[in-house]
C-alpha cells in the first residue's frame, strides 16, 4: 500500500532518505542497512541470521514503512503448512464456486520471521514466490504485487527446534546478511530509554513506484565484459574448489552482478566497477556454497570465497 503523503523525490535520492530513515531506528547498523537497500534495488530478497533479539524484525518493518508499503509477516512455526503461507480457495455455496482467498506472501514486503523452524515441505511453499514472483494454487498461477521483497529470518542452526534451509532456498537469496549486536554505548542508551519507548518503525520518505523505477534503472547499469569474465572466473572458481561440494549457481552469479550494479547506482556512477562486486563477493555468495562435509558452516564458505576473489586476478 503506497502511502500518499509520501514526498516526490527522484529515485537515487529517494533511496539515500530510505537509508537515513531506516538508520534512526536501526542504529549504528549502516552497513547492514546498505546491504538490505542494494538487495532491494536489486530486486531481490535478503536472509538475516543472527540471534533472537537483535532487531531483524525491526529491520524488515522499518525498511518497509520507508517506502510506504505494508508488512506482511508470516511467523514459521513447526505446524505451520504451506497453505497458511500461499492461501487457499474457499467454497461459496450462495455463489456456487470457488473463492480465493490469498494468504500472506501477497504482499509487497514480507517479513518470513525465523524460516528455518518449520520443515522444509512449509519452507519450499517461498521457491516459486521468490523466483518467480507469482505462486500456483490449484494449477493456476497467481502473480505476486511488485515490487515483491521476502526479507527472511533465521536463528543460528545450532538453536534446537530448527531446520537447515535447502540449498534451493538460500540460492534464492540475493544476499545473507547478520546483524550483530548493538554497540555498548547504543545498547546503553536503549536500556536507558526502554525498548517500549523506542521507535520501532520509520515514517514514509518515498513510494513503491520509486522503488520500481530505481530497479529498474540499477537493472540497465553498464558492466564492462572484462568484469562480466571476472565474475564467471570467481563463480568457476567456487566450483572447483577442493574444500567445496557445491559453488555458486548460474542463478548465484546473476544475483552476485545484480547486486553490485545496484551498488554502483545507489552510489550515484554509470558503471559496476570491481570494489563493487568484490564488496559484495561474501555477502552474496558465501550463503550458495556447501562444504565437503556437507555442512553448511558459513564462516568456513565466507573465508574460502574470500580466499578465491583474493587470488582471481583482477581486470587491468
Amino acid at each position: 500500500m503506497t502511502s500518499p503523503g509520501a514526498p516526490a523525490r527522484s529515485s537515487p535520492e529517494a533511496m539515500r532518505a530510505v537509508k537515513t530513515a531506516v538508520a534512526e531506528v536501526i542504529r549504528g547498523k549502516d552497513e547492514v542497512i546498505e546491504l538490505v537497500l542494494i538487495a532491494l534495488c536489486a530486486g531481490g530478497h535478503v536472509l538475516l541470521e543472527d540471534l533472537p533479539g537483535v532487531g531483524k524484525s525491526t529491520l524488515a518493518r522499518a525498511m518497509a514503512a520507508a517506502v510506504g508499503a505494508e508488512l506482511s509477516r508470516i511467523q514459521f512455526t513447526a505446524d505451520l503448512l504451506p497453505a497458511d503461507i500461499i492461501g487457499v480457495s474457499v467454497w461459496r455455496p450462495q455463489a456456487e464456486h470457488f473463492e480465493f482467498r490469498p494468504g500472506p506472501v501477497f504482499g509487497h514486503f514480507v517479513l518470513a520471521d525465523e524460516v528455518n523452524r518449520a520443515p522444509p515441505r512449509t519452507q519450499s511453499a517461498l521457491l516459486e514466490a521468490m523466483g518467480e514472483a507469482q505462486v500456483s494454487v490449484e494449477g493456476q498461477p497467481r502473480p505476486l504485487p511488485q515490487p515483491f521483497m521476502v526479507i527472511a529470518t533465521q536463528n543460528p542452526s545450532e538453536h534446537h527446534g530448527t531446520y537447515p534451509l535447502p540449498e534451493s532456498q538460500r540460492d534464492r537469496f540475493a544476499l545473507r546478511v547478520t546483524l550483530g549486536y548493538a554497540s555498548a554505548a547504543i545498547e546503553a542508551e536503549l536500556l536507558q530509554s526502554g525498548a517500549a519507548t523506542g521507535r520501532t518503525t520509520s515514517e514514509p520518505v518515498t513510494t513503491l513506484a520509486h522503488v520500481q523505477r530505481a530497479q529498474a534503472a540499477a537493472a540497465g547499469l553498464y558492466l564492462h565484459p572484462d568484469l562480466a569474465a571476472y565474475a564467471q572466473r570467481v563463480v568457476q572458481a567456487t566450483r572447483e574448489h577442493a574444500e567445496l561440494d557445491q559453488g555458486v549457481s548460474t542463478r548465484g552469479a546473476l544475483a552476485w552482478v545484480a547486486t553490485a550494479r545496484a551498488r554502483a547506482w545507489l552510489e550515484g556512477r554509470e558503471q559496476v566497477s570491481v570494489d563493487d562486486l568484490q564488496t559484495l563477493a561474501v555477502p552474496t555468495l558465501a550463503h550458495r556454497v556447501v562444504l565437503r562435509s556437507g555442512e553448511l558452516a558459513d564462516a568456513v564458505a565466507a573465508e574460502h570465497v574470500r580466499d578465491i576473489v583474493a587470488r582471481i586476478p583482477v581486470p587491468r
